[in-house]
């Protein structure tokens, strides 16, 4: 499995609701509210010959309330 992150702004008042709605749809491995310029931090696995763009785009910008977004690309595990 293959492991990135994603910081996360949501609209105004929406980072519980788009919280819930990625745990609901059970595709992130950890979920953080954060403080700063993004409202979330997220973990994700997704398996090594995922294309980490469409999955972005189908899974997690589908989801309701997400202003925008950081993807960032893990190399090594310390």
């Amino acid at each position: 499995m293959r492991p990135f992150f994603m910081l996360i702004k949501c609209h105004l008042g929406k980072s519980y609701q788009v919280a819930s709605a990625l745990a609901d749809a059970e595709i992130a491995s950890e979920i953080f509210s954060i403080a700063g310029d993004h409202d979330l931090i997220v973990k994700f696995y997704v398996p090594e010959t995922t294309d980490i763009g469409h999955f972005v785009n189908e899974k997690v910008h589908a989801i309701n309330g997400i202003q925008d977004t950081k993807t960032m690309i893990t190399f090594k595990a310390f």
